[in-house]
């Protein structure tokens, strides 16, 4: 009974290991310096890391102690980062509405006389469709069911307003008792 137990639980465990190992070990983390850019003793993040041309993204530096920038001369100028409530510095900038889709760009960072830099693919442009045009009245109610007066609505009020001043006039006439 005892090595059915444990032969079970063997079975159970093994396709849960092979999907969980391999899961572990393709999420690393990329050190600095890894993709090609100098290793920097100070932690920095574009965020998104792909964008279309004109989009806004996040640039962050951790761990500096000393004013720090970033840079992309083909997408944007030098930023200063500005402190971002106690979680290092930050920017948001516009990515330049003419960045070539496909293309990588490293975006430099400094923090005092420390570089390191980091990718930011540009992916394709986003698509502009127009808004639609109605295409019927908006079902709101009455709509267009209601109008002005018509022809039959003032013919009564006009024979209302007369039937009213003639009694008035008789009235005036009329000696009081």
């Amino acid at each position: 009974m005892r090595a059915a137990r444990i032969s079970a639980a063997v079975l159970l465990a093994v396709p849960v290991l092979a999907v969980t190992v391999p899961a572990a070990a393709g999420d690393s983390v990329t050190a600095p310096g890894e993709l090609g850019g100098p290793v920097a003793s100070f932690g920095f993040t574009v965020t998104p890391s792909t964008v279309a041309p004109g989009d806004t993204v996040t640039l962050r530096a951790t761990g500096c102690a000393a004013p720090a920038t970033a840079a992309a001369s083909d997408l944007f100028a030098t930023v200063p980062l500005g402190v971002h409530q106690g979680h290092g510095q930050s920017a948001q900038v516009t990515v330049r509405s003419d960045a070539r889709p496909g293309v990588r760009y490293d975006v430099a960072f400094t923090c005092g006389t420390e570089e390191g830099s980091t990718p930011l693919t540009i992916g394709p442009r986003a698509a502009v469709s127009p808004s639609p045009a109605p295409r019927a009245a908006a079902h709101t109610g009455l709509g267009g069911a209601v109008s002005g007066p018509g022809a039959v609505e003032v013919a009564l009020g006009a024979a209302l307003v007369g039937a009213a001043g003639v009694l008035i006039f008789r009235r005036a006439r009329t000696p009081h008792r």
